[in-house]
């Protein structure tokens, strides 16, 4: 299960795209330690949007499911407490 209402994503990777089933998450960069501050996002109306701080571009795709990305593994998950 996620740890987060709202999905976050990150592009440690470093792609230009990824594409998305949600239009309302957040971006956390790369992972921890080498994230920028976690910011919210909203595609609106819009298929795509671009986060301000890595210049990371999502697009939405109607083919995935809300936590799901292509390329895979774009999905950040808190670690679990201990």
């Amino acid at each position: 299960m996620a740890g987060h209402v709202v999905p976050h994503f990150h592009n440690s990777a470093g792609v230009p795209a990824i594409r998305i089933g949600a239009k309302e998450f957040m971006c956390v960069g790369a992972k921890p330690p080498y994230d920028h501050p976690h910011v919210f996002l909203d595609m609106g109306s819009d298929d795509e949007i671009v986060c301000p701080y890595c210049s990371t571009l999502y697009r939405f795709d109607a083919g995935l499911h809300g936590t799901d990305t292509n390329p895979p593994g774009c999905l950040y998950e808190t670690p679990a407490a201990a």
